[in-house]
């Protein structure tokens, strides 16, 4: 009796490299990142009535509540800005950081047939729910350049810097959705409590209030929220006559970069269990 030859085994394992990104694997799977977000885009208007006019309804209609609630029964302070338009202004790039956010905290469990059958750089699983909200984040500002201009407001040579300011508030979903995924992977409370974060978040940032209301001497400890640089900084470049963003801009710039290098190392070290965690 003869035995067979004992078949090769074939054992795949991401390489492993010294920084925190593999530029030249994510490069690689760059085709992959283009498909992960078109997917998501589709799926998430997938068989709706009104498609991508949600991008739209979604901070129009909260814009109406808080202009009813915020501005003529409570008389929060906007300046010289028409409140609907200070508000809306704010609830664009919100809007979009708490989708992005939502999104890519569930993107890894959602994709767990994917994540035990083959290798691919897991990042690029979050970063691709957070490119998929630049869409929405695009249809939603249309509305708010039609505002401006049925209120004749025109913005200034900071208007320079909105693409800027749309990388940094993306930058900052990712570096949360990077520190929320991991752990949704491995503790599945985190899918639970997301709502509620996100809902005292979004009264924790100069949404329906500006800055100007927080004390001057705490503005510094109030920028440790990374969406009131987001915030201001939108409002200054888009409103014209608006405080420039001050030392809470520059904290809330440090804090995202500390978010996404902390988050990326977190990634990084959790990445390896995900396909025997999910």
């Amino acid at each position: 009796m003869t035995t067979s030859p004992a078949l090769p085994v074939t054992v795949i394992r991401a390489r492993r490299t010294k920084g925190l990104v593999d530029w030249s694997e994510l490069w690689a799977y760059r085709d992959l990142v283009y498909f992960l977000t078109w997917r998501d885009i589709k799926v998430r208007y997938k068989q709706t009535a009104l498609g991508a006019a949600w991008a739209v309804l979604q901070p129009f209609l909260t814009m109406v509540v808080f202009s009813i609630f915020f501005g003529r029964l409570a008389g929060i302070d906007s300046g010289n800005v028409p409140y609907p338009v200070f508000a809306y202004t704010a609830l664009v790039p919100w809007t979009f950081f708490a989708n992005a956010v939502t999104q890519a905290s569930n993107s890894l469990v959602q994709q767990e047939s994917i994540l035990t059958k083959v290798y691919f750089p897991r990042v690029i699983v979050p970063s691709a729910a957070v490119l998929a909200g630049l869409v929405d984040i695009t249809v939603a500002f249309s509305v708010l350049v039609a505002m401006m201009l049925a209120f004749g407001i025109v913005p200034t040579v900071a208007v320079m810097t909105l693409p800027l300011l749309v990388a940094f508030a993306a930058m900052t979903a990712f570096a949360v959705g990077l520190w929320l995924s991991a752990l949704n992977v491995r503790y599945r409370d985190v899918r639970y409590t997301l709502p509620f974060i996100v809902q005292v978040w979004l009264f924790a940032s100069p949404v329906a209030y500006p800055s100007s209301l927080v004390p001057e001497a705490l503005r510094p400890l109030y920028g440790i929220n990374p969406m009131v640089g987001v915030i201001d900084g939108f409002r200054w470049a888009l409103l014209g006559d608006v405080e420039a963003p001050g030392w809470s801009f520059l904290v809330s710039v440090g804090v995202v970069i500390a978010l996404l290098v902390g988050g990326l190392a977190y990634f990084r070290r959790m990445e390896r269990s995900f396909a025997d965690a999910v």
